[in-house]
C-alpha cells in the first residue's frame, strides 16, 4: 500500500511541475508577406488585376504619397506592400504572424531562445499591437495581435 501511495504522490508531484512549467502557446498563423517594391501603385495593380486580390487598406505619407497597402488574397491572408527606400530595399521584407495574445507570443519565443522585441502600443498605420522576432538568417518576423480596430481584422471580417 505504501509504494502505490508513493508512486500516486510521485505522479502528483510531476503532474504539478509540468503544469507549473508549461508555457502557454498562443495560436498564431501566417498573416502577411511584406514585399518591398519600386512602385507601390503598380505592384497593387498587379496583385488585384493579375493576381485576384483585392486592397484592403492602404496608407499615405503626409503630402498624400502612398507608401504602403494591403492587397487581401484570402480571408486571412494578405500582402503587405511597401515601397523600397535604402534602409529596405526591393523584396521580401518580412512575414507576418497573427497571434491571439501579442504577450504570450513574445513569453513563448523567448523561452524557446528567440530574440523578440517587447510588444507595443497598437501601430499608428494598422492598429495592431506588433512585436518582432528575428530568426537565425535575420528575416524579421513580425508577431502582430489583431484587435477589433486592427484593420486587418476589419477586413477578415468584411471578407465574403
Amino acid at each position: 500500500m505504501r509504494v502505490i501511495v508513493i508512486f500516486l504522490t510521485g505522479i502528483a508531484v510531476g503532474l504539478a511541475v509540468q503544469s507549473a512549467l508549461a508555457q502557454k502557446r498562443t495560436e498564431m498563423y501566417v498573416n502577411h508577406v511584406g514585399i518591398a517594391v519600386p512602385s507601390v501603385p503598380a505592384a497593387i495593380a498587379y496583385y488585384t488585376g493579375k493576381l485576384g486580390g483585392r486592397e484592403a487598406f492602404r496608407q499615405t505619407d503626409k503630402d498624400g504619397k502612398l507608401v504602403s497597402a494591403y492587397v487581401q488574397m484570402s480571408k486571412n491572408t494578405f500582402v503587405e506592400i511597401q515601397e523600397a527606400n535604402a534602409q529596405r530595399p526591393a523584396g521580401i521584407s518580412h512575414f507576418g504572424l497573427a497571434v491571439d495574445s501579442i504577450e504570450d507570443a513574445v513569453k513563448f519565443f523567448r523561452a524557446n531562445g528567440a530574440t523578440a522585441s517587447e510588444p507595443g502600443a497598437p501601430s499608428a498605420f494598422s492598429h495592431a499591437r506588433l512585436a518582432n522576432v528575428t530568426d537565425l538568417n535575420g528575416l524579421r518576423i513580425e508577431l502582430a495581435e489583431l484587435t477589433p480596430d486592427s484593420l486587418q481584422k476589419k477586413a477578415i471580417d468584411s471578407w465574403k
